[in-house]
C-alpha cells in the first residue's frame, strides 16, 4: 500500500519543521505551503519536498491539488487585535479548499481542554479551528494537545528562563492548576501515526504525557533535572495575567502578545480525559522529568532543531547555542536603509567607522559610554583602530568577529556589560544602489542584563537610526566624488 500524499502547512514553524524530516524519513511524499518559500531554504530536508507559495487565507488550489492528507499546524495566537476571528475563517477556507482538492483527511494539532470549561481565548479558539475543519465533511483528525516540552517550544522556553533566571518568583494562583505535559517527540509521533492510519479513525483525541503536575511542580522538576538550588514561589492571588504576562516578556523570549495568551490558558485544566492519542495511535509517551532532560540536553548541545520564533511571530529570538545563565535571548535593534550607492561605495564606508571618524552620532554619548566602560575596568574608546580592519582586530570597545568583504561587518564588544553585544551590518545589491541593514543584538545575563537593555533602550533609538543615516550620507557622498572624478577628461602633460 503506497503512502499518502500530505500537505503541510506551517512547516516553517516549530511543530512542522520536526514533522516533516519524521514524514519523510517514513517514505511519504510531502509537499509544504509557505508564504515565503525561502524561509524553508535552510532546512536539510528542503531537496526532498515541494514547496509552493501560499497564504492560509488565499487561494490554496495550488497546493491542495493532488493531496491525500492535509495537515493544519498554523496559528495565529497573539498577532494582533481580532486573532481569533482570524483563525476561524483561516481555517473555513482551509476546509472549503480541501474539500474542492478532494483531500481525503484533515490533521490538525490543537489544544487540550474541557469544551463545558469557561476556557481562554487561545483554547476556545483551539477547539473552534477543530469544529470548523470538521464541519467540511472530510474525516478530520483532531489531536488536543498538553503544555509540548521541548527545547524551543514557547512553552517550554517559558518555563526554563522563568526557573533559571528567577531563584525567587512571585506567582498567581494558576501555578496550582493541573497540566498534564508531553514531549515533542511523542506529538510529531503521534501527528505521524494519525497521518498514516486507514480510514476511520476520524474525531478529537486528546495527548499528554505520563504525568500530571501543577505548573508549581513542572518548575520544581525543571529546577530538580536542569540541577538548580531550590526556586521559591511566593503565590500572590491578585497577580493578573495581564501583569504576569509582561513579568514574562520581560524575563523570557516570549513576547508579551503569546505570553498573555499562554498565561491566560494557564487557569484551565489541561489533562487527558477523553479518548487517549497515545493509546489510539501507539505511541508509548515519556514522562516529565525525561522529557525535560532531552530538552535540555539538545539546548546545551546547540540542537534546536525548531523554535516557537522560527514562525513569523517574532519579538525576541533565541539562538541555537544557550549559556546556562542567559537561556540565549537574544535583544535586538533591526533597521534598514536603502540608498544609490552601490555596495561597494557602502562596505568601503563601514571599514572607515570608529576611530577618529567616529560613529556618526551621538558622539556624546558614546565618549560617556568609552568613559564608564574604563572606569569599570573596560577597554573603553582608547585602543581606537588600525588603518584596516580584520576578523580579530580591535575596533574602539569591539573586536572584528565577522568581515565578508562587500557583504558583511560583524562587532563583538568586549566593553563591560551584563551580557554580550553585537554590531552588524549587511549590504545586498538592489536595483541600481544598495540596501543596508544594520542589527544591533545583546544577550543579556539574567535579570540584570534584561534590565540593562531597557535602561538603554531610549539612548538607542536616539543614536542607532543616525548612525546608519551617517553611514549612508558618506557613502552616497564618496559615490558622488568618485564619479565626479571619472567624468573629467585627462589633461594633456
Amino acid at each position: 500500500m503506497s503512502r499518502p500524499r500530505v500537505l503541510v502547512t506551517g512547516a516553517s514553524g516549530y511543530v512542522g519543521g520536526r514533522l516533516v524530516p519524521m514524514l519523510l524519513a517514513e517514505g511519504f511524499e510531502v509537499r509544504c505551503v509557505a508564504r515565503t518559500p525561502a524561509k524553508l531554504d535552510t532546512a536539510s530536508w528542503r531537496a526532498e519536498t515541494e514547496v509552493v507559495r501560499g497564504d492560509i487565507g488565499g487561494d490554496l488550489e495550488p497546493a491542495m491539488t493532488g493531496m491525500d492528507v492535509a495537515v493544519y499546524l498554523v496559528h495565529s495566537i497573539g498577532q494582533g487585535e481580532g486573532w481569533s476571528d482570524r483563525e476561524h475563517r483561516d481555517a473555513a477556507n482551509f476546509a472549503k479548499a480541501a474539500s474542492a482538492a478532494g483531500v481525503r483527511r484533515i490533521v490538525y494539532l490543537g489544544g487540550l481542554g474541557r469544551d463545558d470549561d469557561a476556557l481562554s481565548e487561545h483554547l476556545e479558539s483551539r477547539h473552534d479551528v477543530g469544529r470548523v475543519l470538521a464541519s467540511s465533511g472530510i474525516e478530520v483528525v483532531e489531536i488536543r494537545a498538553g503544555v509540548i516540552i521541548g527545547a524551543g517550544s514557547a512553552s517550554f522556553e517559558m518555563l526554563r528562563y522563568l526557573v533559571e533566571v528567577l531563584p525567587v518568583m512571585v506567582t498567581p494562583k494558576w501555578v496550582d492548576t493541573k497540566c498534564q505535559p508531553i514531549a515533542i517527540a511523542d506529538v510529531v509521533d503521534v501527528l505521524v501515526s494519525a497521518i498514516g492510519s486507514s480510514p476511520g479513525v476520524g474525531g478529537v483525541y486528546e495527548a499528554g504525557g505520563t504525568d500530571v503536575v501543577t505548573y508549581s511542580e513542572m518548575m520544581e522538576t525543571y529546577a530538580d533535572v536542569a540541577g538548580l538550588p531550590h526556586r521559591w514561589l511566593i503565590r500572590v492571588p491578585l497577580l493578573t495575567p495581564r501583569l504576569s504576562s509582561h513579568w514574562v516578556g520581560l524575563v523570557t523570549p516570549v513576547p508579551v502578545p503569546l505570553a498573555r495568551e499562554l498565561v491566560e490558558s494557564l487557569v484551565n485544566e489541561v489533562i487527558v480525559e477523553g479518548r487517549s492519542a497515545t493509546a489510539a495511535f501507539s505511541v508509548q509517551p515519556m514522562g516529565l522529568r525525561e522529557a525535560i532532560s532531552r530538552a535540555l540536553a539538545a539546548t546545551q548541545e546547540g540542537n534546536v532543531a525548531t523554535s516557537f520564533s522560527d514562525a513569523d511571530l517574532v519579538v525576541f529570538r533565541p539562538t541555537p547555542t544557550d549559556p546556562d545563565w542567559s537561556g540565549g535571548t537574544v535583544l535586538s535593534d533591526d533597521r534598514s536603509l536603502q540608498t544609490r550607492a552601490e555596495p561597494g561605495a557602502v562596505f568601503d564606508t563601514l571599514l572607515h567607522i570608529g576611530g577618529a571618524r567616529g560613529w556618526y552620532s551621538g558622539k556624546w554619548l558614546w565618549r560617556i559610554r568609552g568613559l564608564l566602560d574604563q572606569l569599570a575596568g573596560g577597554p573603553g574608546l582608547r585602543r581606537g583602530r588600525r588603518a584596516t580592519l580584520a576578523i580579530g582586530e580591535p575596533l574602539d570597545f569591539w573586536r572584528v568577529e565577522d568581515l565578508v568583504p562587500g557583504r558583511r561587518l560583524r562587532l563583538h564588544a568586549e566593553m563591560r556589560l551584563p551580557g554580550e553585544a553585537w554590531l552588524t551590518w549587511d549590504v545586498e545589491s538592489q536595483g541600481s544602489g544598495a540596501l543596508i541593514t544594520q542589527t544591533a543584538e545583546f544577550r543579556p545575563r539574567g535579570l540584570l542584563g534584561r534590565l540593562y537593555w531597557i535602561s538603554v533602550a531610549p539612548f538607542h533609538r536616539f543614536v542607532f537610526p543616525g548612525m546608519l543615516r551617517g553611514i549612508v550620507a558618506d557613502s552616497e557622498s564618496t559615490a558622488t566624488v568618485k564619479a565626479t572624478a571619472s567624468s573629467v577628461p585627462p589633461q594633456p602633460l
